[in-house]
């Protein structure tokens, strides 16, 4: 099973992305992790515009794979595995309002350590154009056994 599939896997059970919102998982690496938002009325607001809090629902979506994508490339099939990685900051920056019907969030990692983890998730529209720029800080989650 490939990264991609992994992730989408694991990541169904995230509802308030992938079912309230629908994100869509489309490809990842351990390097990078693009994922998709089809817009419709219901990611508007009063205005009409895109709400911001679904751009960033989109964006710390994209940490969240892109930050576990290493573990992701340890499963085994029908295993879920456990995901260490969680936001502990963000940092957005709203550029402008989208055009089209497509968000498209993707993610680079500026530096990912034992413990600490910075990455950069771009947001495009549909023509490609920048949307925001998010920084998000991860700290990874120690779990002990009892």
């Amino acid at each position: 099973m490939n990264l991609t599939a992994i992730a989408q896997k694991v990541f169904c059970n995230d509802l308030f992305a992938t079912q309230t919102t629908g994100i869509e998982i489309v490809a990842v690496d351990e390097n990078r992790t693009v994922c998709q938002l089809t817009l419709s009325d219901a990611h508007c607001n009063a205005k009409g515009n895109v709400m911001g809090g679904v751009i960033f629902t989109l964006a710390d979506f994209a940490f969240a794979i892109a930050a576990n994508a290493h573990i992701l490339a340890f499963s085994t099939d029908g295993e879920i595995p456990v995901l260490q990685w969680v936001s502990a900051s963000s940092n957005i920056h709203f550029l402008t309002a989208p055009k089209g019907n497509t968000l498209t969030a993707t993610t680079s990692v500026v530096r990912q350590g034992r413990s600490q983890a910075v990455f950069q998730i771009n947001v495009t529209d549909s023509e490609q154009r920048p949307v925001a720029l998010v920084t998000t800080s991860g700290a990874k989650i120690v779990t002990c056994d009892k």
